[in-house]
């Protein structure tokens, strides 16, 4: 049965039922499959959605553009030095003055709070587009993509290999909700937030997942049907890269890496722009292992489903 979804804000995968997201996920193969049987669909239409972007991106401002623009809406791009934000306006006062000219709001910004105060002012749907602490959007899109692979969710295991940054946040709500086994193998000191780690695990035994934070690797990918990564420094940390090159050397998803999963079907993801010969070998990410390019394809379809719904 169709959930109603209209008005929604889109903030972190936590705040959806599983019945919710998994109406995500079967509306984005819907939206693929029109595309691609090239079928107009325009539920947007005379709609437009104002896109702030305090962080620059390629992904995320290509897809939820080109998105509004399949649904027949509007996509106006408003970077920070766009806006009366750059000047001192508040994030409440601009959130309730957009509302009043826009359908809904996709924000890529530094601080979850920020994202959470233009929702609470604005009365049009808020998209969180990134944050330092999550990444909604594009873990849609992953479980999209892991479902089109195994034709299920619940059991199968992720592990995520890097930093325990907003990747491994929403990667951990999303598998969390969907019963998937989650495995976290960072660098002692580079662990995922412990508030969301706790908050997943709550979920996951809820679900029938299990979450595992550890600095083992090979603890963490083995029975591993997917194996995740990330850059070592993300936008903003960029002057921590010696010392976090230093750290996550030995966190390089390798082909030994992948090998030590013990099966033969598993498969490589990474949410992009890659670093090669650093987070992972060149031989994984343009292996037989890698879907990389089928995920990054798949935030246009979980972006068009996201705007569909909830505008």
């Amino acid at each position: 049965m169709a959930v109603d979804l209209k008005g929604r804000d889109f903030l972190s995968l936590k705040d959806f039922t599983v019945e919710e997201l998994w109406q995500f996920i079967k509306t984005a193969e819907m939206m693929k499959l029109r595309q691609k049987a090239g079928e107009a669909h325009n539920p947007l239409n005379g709609k437009t959605l104002g896109m702030i972007f305090q962080k620059a991106s390629t992904r995320t401002r290509v897809s939820f553009e080109v998105a509004a623009w399949q649904l027949g809406g509007y996509a106006l791009y408003l970077s920070a030095n766009d806006l009366q934000l750059g000047r001192g306006e508040t994030v409440s006062d601009t959130g309730k003055v957009l509302s009043r000219y826009l359908d809904g709001i996709m924000i890529r910004t530094y601080e979850q709070s920020d994202v959470e105060e233009l929702a609470e002012a604005a009365s049009i749907p808020i998209i969180n587009g990134l944050t330092d602490l999550l990444h909604p959007c594009q873990v849609l899109a992953d479980l999209q993509t892991v479902y089109e692979k195994f034709g299920r969710l619940e059991g199968l295991k992720l592990a995520f290999v890097g930093d325990g940054n907003n990747m491994a946040h929403s990667l951990m709500y999303g598998c969390a909700k969907m019963g998937m086994r989650c495995a976290i193998a960072t660098p002692p000191e580079y662990g995922p937030d412990e508030e969301v780690t706790m908050a997943a695990r709550e979920i996951a035994a809820q679900a029938g997942g299990d979450i595992l934070v550890t600095s083992d690797i090979a603890k963490a990918v083995h029975g591993a049907d997917v194996v995740y990564t990330d850059v070592w420094a993300s936008m903003g940390q960029e002057e921590q890269t010696s010392a976090r090159h230093k750290a996550f050397a030995p966190y390089q998803v390798t082909e030994a890496v992948m090998a030590k999963t013990e099966k033969e079907q598993s498969i490589f993801m990474h949410c992009l722009p890659a670093h090669r010969g650093e987070e992972m070998s060149a031989g994984v990410i343009d292996g037989r292992w890698s879907v990389v390019f089928d995920q990054a394809e798949n935030r246009l379809h979980a972006q068009k489903a996201i705007l569909a719904l909830v505008m």
